[in-house]
């Protein structure tokens, strides 16, 4: 529809799987089966549910009547009992018992926790699979010597490959981040209004343990090891801003990445995929401009400042119970999830096409190597019998003099002083990169064996994804 807006995050940027995951037909056979195994649990520990209403309601799990539905909100105004109505409509037998003791937060939240869940292993295959992606690189370049940066001020060389560990790195931190979080999850259970279970003490006749199990065996049915054990009406709202959180650390962590390869593509040294046909500029025919990584860097400041919606709404939440959460949490959750999706689609297709210019490192390297071999160039020259002080004074010299004059013949000079005991052809026989580059091919090697497998192991039978970037 052109005439109505749409999100973008829908529209063009996420996946399929993620866009369902947030569906209303997700989210209202969700409903559906909480209202199964609420049934179940209720029948398991004898209250009047028979088995028959069980397998009634089972029968229709997936066959929702929205049109039934949607009438009936019409004219009630509330989307859960209206719901309610139009299972009843389909499960004559079972109409009487579906939603027992619960109150509208039963299918609410904890449908809101399991399409959360469900979303985070989406991030956590993706997130795998990104950091798969980027330590094939690693490894590739890891013994390429490149000009590294501090306050992006030429600094002691290291290798490319080390420089991916950085950007790695990051991903394991969030990775562990969704692994707690996942592993964490609980469900909110069946509190009732207030969070005291008072309509399941009356159910269960004052039965306090029965209470305890109904929560038991909801999480269980559910594929949960537990439920909240304690809430208002509604879960904790902190739990949405730990979820977020998350989130927002994987933005941050590709924003960073994002920025390092737009500032390598200005030097021309590493570019992302650059597609046959694609034009970088209306105006200007010769640009490639680095479109998926400004990309990423826009959805990953949506995603950093969304993060305070849920600390905003945990804050706020008055008691044990006030709606000023729902019409923002319907925005916040999803379009976060949305955006992560989106932003790892593009840190996945940018990492598995990465161009790297290997003469123009190099190129840039050693245009910048004599100054850093002036340390043991002067080093040297005390050791055959110079001063220090003078020997320094004369670099600081000769290099403020080069880095002025557009090109740089550093060691012609230091070679021409015999302060410094030394010949041109000596200089030039130590230009050699990988002698400055440290441990970093080391260091490359030891990462990924001893801290990126180990993290991966768990994920040995994920097949790794890649993505196709559509706009």
């Amino acid at each position: 529809m052109r005439d109505t807006y749409e999100s973008p995050l829908s529209s063009r940027y996420a996946d399929k799987e993620m866009k369902y995951i947030f569906s209303p037909d997700k989210k209202f056979r969700t409903w559906r089966k909480l209202w199964i195994a609420l049934a179940e649990a209720e029948h398991e520990l004898g209250l009047e549910v028979t088995q028959e209403q069980i397998d009634e309601l089972k029968a229709h799990a997936d066959d929702i009547n929205y049109d039934v539905a949607e009438q009936r909100e019409k004219l009630v105004r509330h989307d859960v009992m209206s719901h309610v109505y139009a299972y009843g409509v389909q499960c004559p037998k079972a109409a009487g018992i579906i939603h027992l003791g619960a109150t509208s937060c039963y299918v609410g939240d904890n449908t809101d926790v399991i399409i959360m869940t469900e979303a985070l292993k989406i991030v956590e295959k993706k997130l795998v699979s990104t950091i798969r992606l980027l330590s094939q690189f690693a490894d590739k370049y890891k013994n390429l010597p490149t000009l590294a940066f501090t306050h992006f001020q030429p600094a002691q060389p290291t290798t490319v490959g080390k420089r991916a560990t950085l950007w790695i790195q990051d991903l394991l931190l969030d990775l562990e981040d969704v692994q707690y979080v996942i592993k964490n999850m609980k469900l909110l259970g069946c509190k009732g209004t207030t969070g005291t279970q008072a309509s399941f003490l009356e159910l269960f006749e004052g039965d306090h343990e029965k209470c305890r199990q109904i929560d038991r065996l909801i999480a269980e049915k559910m594929g949960y090891t537990d439920c909240f054990a304690v809430s208002g009406q509604t879960y904790s709202r902190k739990l949405d801003s730990r979820v977020l959180n998350v989130l927002a650390g994987i933005a941050q962590s590709a924003a960073k990445f994002s920025n390092d390869i737009r500032l390598l593509q200005h030097l021309k040294e590493i570019e992302e995929p650059f597609e046959k046909n694609q034009i970088g500029s209306s105006a200007m025919a010769y640009k490639r401009n680095p479109m998926r990584s400004e990309r990423m860097a826009s959805l990953s400041r949506y995603v950093m400042i969304d993060v305070l919606n849920p600390y905003i709404t945990a804050a706020t939440q008055w008691f044990e119970r006030t709606l000023d959460d729902s019409a923002n949490k319907r925005l916040s959750v999803p379009e976060a999830f949305l955006a992560v999706d989106a932003i790892l689609n593009l840190y996945m297709n940018v990492s598995d096409g990465l161009v790297v210019y290997e003469r123009v490192i190099s190129a840039h390297l050693m245009n910048e190597l004599p100054f850093m071999m002036t340390e043991n160039i002067m080093m040297d020259a005390v050791k055959k019998g110079g001063n220090r002080q003078e020997l320094h004074e004369k670099i600081r010299t000769y290099s403020m003099e080069v880095k002025t004059s557009g090109s740089n013949d550093l060691l012609e000079k230091i070679a021409a002083d015999p302060a410094f005991y030394v010949t041109l052809d000596e200089l030039k026989a130590k230009i050699q990169p990988e002698k400055y580059v440290g441990r970093a091919p080391q260091q490359t090697e030891d990462f990924l064996k001893e801290v990126v497998v180990p993290a991966l192991q768990p994920y040995e039978s994920m097949a790794t994804q890649t993505a196709e970037i559509n706009v």
